[in-house]
């Protein structure tokens, strides 16, 4: 069953629910729809749109969130979903700094990679290799990522989010497909974004 973006009244985006659930926020008038999915559902007397963006009729304080969760989700969201070395579609998670050497489990020290230049990197250092990056890992901040980080897309979505942080996101969070950026490597097997 599709998602729906639920924002405060406020228009701060606060997370995702099942249709099921904002639909019944609309018709208890504890929200109001501000985009339709498209989705019509029909009971035994009617027929209602279902929602892809409500929002809150009250604010709800919200209290203090911490920093964003490390999931993969989130991690493929901030870097594209392409090896942050060569550009390719990423398959796994690589440390900068491995963890064999006191790299940490951390936002600012972990990259989505391919498989081949997680293998080819294994448990050694940038500079060891020549290889760099076009900019360090941080970690990502502003509202929009409860829901970037949760990996549910919708386009609707996206005038609602922007404001809020993950801009750049936004670019591959609509029109993401694989095939539009084809991997680009050079001829002697290595990444191209590395080379020095």
């Amino acid at each position: 069953m599709p998602h729906v973006l639920v924002l405060n009244a406020s228009y701060e985006p606060l997370g995702v629910v099942s249709m099921r659930r904002a639909l019944i926020l609309v018709l208890n008038h504890k929200a109001v729809s501000l985009e339709d999915s498209g989705v019509t559902l029909h009971s035994a007397t009617s027929a209602v749109t279902a929602p892809s963006v409500v929002r809150l009729t009250r604010f709800v304080r919200v209290p203090f969130c911490g920093p964003v969760p490390l999931t993969r989700r989130a991690l493929f969201a901030r870097d594209h979903g392409r090896c942050v070395y060569c550009g390719a579609a990423a398959t796994s998670v690589d440390h900068v700094i491995p963890r064999s050497r006191g790299g940490q489990h951390r936002w600012d020290n972990v990259v989505a990679a391919c498989r081949r230049c997680n293998h080819m990197k294994a448990d050694r250092h940038l500079t060891e290799l020549g290889w760099r990056m076009k900019r360090p890992p941080a970690p990502p901040s502003g509202l929009a990522w409860r829901i970037i980080g949760t990996g549910i897309k919708d386009p609707r979505w996206r005038p609602y989010l922007e404001p809020y942080g993950g801009t750049d996101q936004f670019r591959d969070f609509e029109h993401y497909d694989h095939t539009e950026h084809p991997p680009t490597r050079i001829h002697r097997g290595e990444p191209e974004a590395l080379t020095a």
